[in-house]
């Protein structure tokens, strides 16, 4: 079954939280905190892999978690990292934000990886606590969750020659000729479901990769047929093989029918080559219809998917094609890109309808990591607020004794002092 398309929430892994613990030994007194830290949760990945071919896997599994850090110990013991979660997809699958469908990745070369959500830090033991005036702390953090985030996958199969036709032009048949694929091929229409790719070998270890895609029928930029649904698929083709059946009623008019619904679909058809090649050369009357039509045509080249007449010739003229392109590529100037930095405030502080808002990374890690049922992990996160400033800037903008703070998902109440 070929999927294309897959919607997938994925979270990082939690933080193991820190541990409350004390040195107790015979003969040692006061041995003070000893509690260690929680390890951090495990990152989750999109990892672009030549093994898959389709998002078949994440269709049926689309909720993908990093595995929790391991929880801190007493004796200073700290808590493994969980590790990484990696979700295999094929290569040339897109990224997106399930929010408004932004790209924000594009998976196109092996091994290329994309960090979906972050794993939540591990929380600190009290031994992290201890100061000279606070030497016993009665506290620690628990583990920060992961990051919680939501994708829209798509896949744009990664090929240099995209098949172009209506149905039963005999692309199916040109692509078992031609390479190791074998799609099913019957004489009606849509036989071809699903995109195709085919490896084709030629001479001096040279390779060429064709995709074939469900027929194009007038109407497909509008959602008629099946083209509409797999047109995406060479979007990414250097070049488009135009594969026209001798035996239309007008093979001149079949051509513009497939050039206006590549326009209509997508403005990158129009820079990319065309080859135009006239099928079923097998049939003798299309011989001599060849001979009338190839005037209306560009460099046309007769050709027989059954008999394989043609062919060897046309499949160099497209590894020349798509060579040259490829060594444009390689000489156009690569343009230097400069990291952008961008000064990011440890907290923002704003009036809502209910109280106020404080956001922040800081902020609202410090809040996440905070157990409430300890008072002295209370009065912890209290100081931090007052040595970060928040508590002030509340204070500027009128926040009263009792007022609601909201810091992520938690409710808070204001308190100066």
């Amino acid at each position: 079954m070929f999927v294309d398309r897959a919607r997938v929430r994925v979270t990082g892994g939690a933080g193991g939280n820190g541990c409350r613990s004390f040195r107790r030994e015979k003969y040692v007194p006061r041995g003070g905190p000893n509690g260690g830290d929680g390890g951090n949760g495990g990152d989750v990945y999109f990892v672009a892999d030549r093994r898959y071919t389709s998002l078949l896997d994440l269709k049926y599994h689309a909720h993908w978690k990093g595995m929790p850090g391991v929880h801190g110990a007493g004796s200073d013991c700290h808590g493994k990292n969980g590790e990484d979660q990696i979700i295999h997809v094929p290569l040339g699958t897109i990224v997106k934000r399930a929010d408004d469908e932004s790209i924000i990745a594009d998976l196109t070369d092996e091994g290329s990886r994309f960090l979906a959500a972050t794993g939540g830090k591990g929380g600190r033991g009290n031994a992290r606590f201890a100061t000279a005036t606070e030497r016993a702390p009665q506290f620690a953090e628990v583990g920060e969750p992961g990051a919680d985030n939501e994708f829209l996958l798509e896949l744009k199969v990664i090929a240099e020659v995209g098949l172009v036709g209506l149905p039963n032009a005999g692309k199916s048949t040109f692509l078992a000729a031609v390479s190791a694929a074998r799609p099913k091929i019957a004489p009606y229409p849509f036989t071809t479901l699903s995109p195709n790719l085919g490896v084709v070998p030629l001479s001096d270890f040279r390779t060429l990769t064709i995709a074939d895609i469900p027929g194009i029928i007038e109407g497909a930029a509008d959602g008629k047929g099946l083209g509409h649904d797999f047109l995406r698929h060479i979007e990414r083709t250097k070049v488009l093989l135009f594969l026209i059946d001798l035996g239309d009623e007008d093979p001149a008019k079949t051509k513009k029918i497939l050039e206006s619904e590549l326009a209509q679909y997508s403005d990158v058809f129009e820079t990319r080559p065309r080859v135009y090649a006239l099928n079923k050369a097998d049939i003798p009357e299309n011989q001599e219809r060849f001979k009338k039509l190839k005037r209306r045509f560009k460099s046309p080249w007769l050709i027989s998917g059954a008999t394989g007449e043609g062919i060897d010739k046309l499949l160099e003229h497209l590894w020349q094609t798509v060579d040259q392109l490829r060594r444009e590529e390689d000489a156009a100037p690569q343009g230097t890109e400069l990291a952008e930095y961008a000064y990011e405030a440890p907290y923002t502080v704003e009036r809502v309808e209910d109280g106020f808002r404080v956001d922040g990374k800081v902020a609202v890690r410090a809040v996440r990591m905070t157990n409430f049922d300890n008072e002295d992990a209370v009065r912890h996160l209290q100081k931090r607020f007052k040595k970060m400033g928040i508590l002030k800037a509340l204070k500027r903008i009128g926040a009263k004794e009792g007022d609601s703070v909201f810091v992520g998902d938690a409710e808070l109440e204001y308190h100066p002092d």
